[in-house]
């Protein structure tokens, strides 16, 4: 068995467990119309599909920013390794979640990346930053 092999099944078998949904979008850059006034910020969709989503700590970290105190959630997405060019800031949006009905509609930012050779699922770190 050659390890080609084992990593498709390996992969075969993450992807097995991604039984949510996401869309991935990267924000532009804004587009003031000159006519209207209106400031717009044109999104890119990069990925539809098939996601897992895990919580990377067991405890949200406070932050104060000002006045308001925020609630700093760091998760996991896992998609398929198909999933590539990915960007620090780019977001994820839940849309379906077959286990968790709190998940969808959901947003995370990603703010890390992690590459290797032999992964069986793309695993990027997130944000989800509430109000509290």
């Amino acid at each position: 068995m050659s390890r080609a092999s084992v990593l498709a099944r390996g992969r075969a078998k993450a992807e097995e467990g991604m039984e949510d949904a996401c869309t991935i979008i990267r924000i532009g850059d804004r587009v003031t119309d000159t006519t209207t006034g209106e400031v717009t910020e044109p999104a890119t969709t990069l990925y539809t599909g098939k996601c897992r989503v895990q919580q990377a700590t067991a405890q949200a970290q406070r932050e104060d920013a000002g006045e308001d105190r925020l609630l700093m959630l760091r998760l996991e997405v896992q998609l398929p390794m198909s999933v590539t060019g990915l960007e620090v800031g780019d977001r994820i949006t839940i849309t379906a979640s077959e286990n968790d009905p709190d998940l969808p509609g959901r947003v995370f930012r990603i703010h890390d990346l992690a590459h290797a050779t032999h992964k069986t699922a793309r695993r990027v770190q997130c944000l989800e930053v509430t109000g509290s």
